[in-house]
């Protein structure tokens, strides 16, 4: 009989990003270190969207600098990427709704490719 350790140590955090109101999309720390973003000078991640559920995407770590690729900035400890024009263009209301994707590692994506799944919050106003 075989059996293999679930360690606890993988499972304390939920891997998430944010898209602020200027439209980045930010990194929380346990996530950014998850992805290995502690080298940006040669950091990018692609974004695809589900056919089937366009309201789906899953982002794919990469170290390729292409024209698909989005480059991982840091200012401080915070990681974030300039994704504002891909918002606008996918109809995300990030300026009306606080927007938060989930992050799970996609079983058939070789390890660099992460679920994001979609939560709406109402924006608090700020008084």
């Amino acid at each position: 009989m075989g059996y293999t350790i679930l360690s606890a140590s993988k499972f304390t955090s939920k891997l998430k990003a944010t898209v602020h109101a200027s439209g980045k999309l930010g990194f929380s720390e346990v996530t950014a270190k998850e992805l290995g973003f502690d080298d940006v000078s040669s950091h990018f991640v692609q974004f695809a969207q589900d056919d089937e559920d366009p309201t789906l995407l899953y982002l794919i770590n990469s170290t390729a600098d292409n024209e698909d690729s989005f480059r991982v900035c840091k200012a401080g400890t915070y990681y974030y990427i300039n994704a504002k024009l891909m918002f606008d263009a996918l109809g995300v209301d990030y300026s009306g709704k606080t927007i938060i994707y989930d992050m799970i590692k996609a079983q058939d994506g070789g390890g660099n490719v992460y679920k994001m799944i979609k939560r709406e919050l109402e924006r608090t106003k700020k008084e």
